[in-house]
């Protein structure tokens, strides 16, 4: 079955950055034929704790997609990282995800409990707020990206693919 999933991914926000890893990753994927989903993409979000959310949560509210998937760069990361939950403050949300299940057998994938209390963060905390009020429950997964490099960039970008096709199967929710 088709299904209609949203990624997003941010601006650089350093100056000594090119380019966002996270949005360099979405930009391969575009360009990736044969993906059985209809893919929309929200690029270059703003980085920004009130801008992000604010716009991909009209996205969302737009969209109504089966699936959400937030990208963004963790610099000091080497591989792709599914974030286990979003805080905010005091409190937590978690994914309703099987993470452990969907990353398995991947080669450059882990698990983090730690979405990096930046903007990332806030836009997934507030994603999976949001998300938790639709009567379909529509999964959310944050993934953080490492630095992309010409080695790296085509075991991530597969394990990345493989990420999505698991996540639009059944058994990973």
């Amino acid at each position: 079955m088709t299904q209609t999933i949203l990624l997003t991914s941010f601006d650089i926000w350093m100056s000594h950055h090119q380019t966002n890893s996270s949005d360099e990753l979405l930009e391969k994927v575009s360009q990736l034929s044969g993906i059985p989903h209809h893919l929309h993409f929200l690029r270059k979000l703003p980085v920004d704790f009130q801008e992000a959310p604010k716009i991909a949560i009209a996205k969302i509210n737009e969209l109504k997609p089966d699936l959400v998937v937030c990208c963004g760069m963790a610099e000091s990361r080497q591989k792709l990282t599914v974030e286990k939950q979003a805080r905010c403050g005091k409190e937590a949300i978690v994914t309703g995800l099987n993470l452990p299940l969907l990353i398995q057998d991947l080669k450059l994938t882990e698990i983090s409990e730690d979405a990096g209390q930046f903007v990332c963060e806030s836009l997934y905390y507030a994603v999976l707020t949001h998300l938790h009020s639709y009567p379909n429950k529509t999964p959310a997964l944050f993934i953080h990206v490492p630095i992309l490099t010409p080695t790296n960039l085509p075991p991530i970008l597969d394990d990345f693919i493989s990420l999505l096709h698991r996540l639009t199967q059944s058994n990973s929710h």
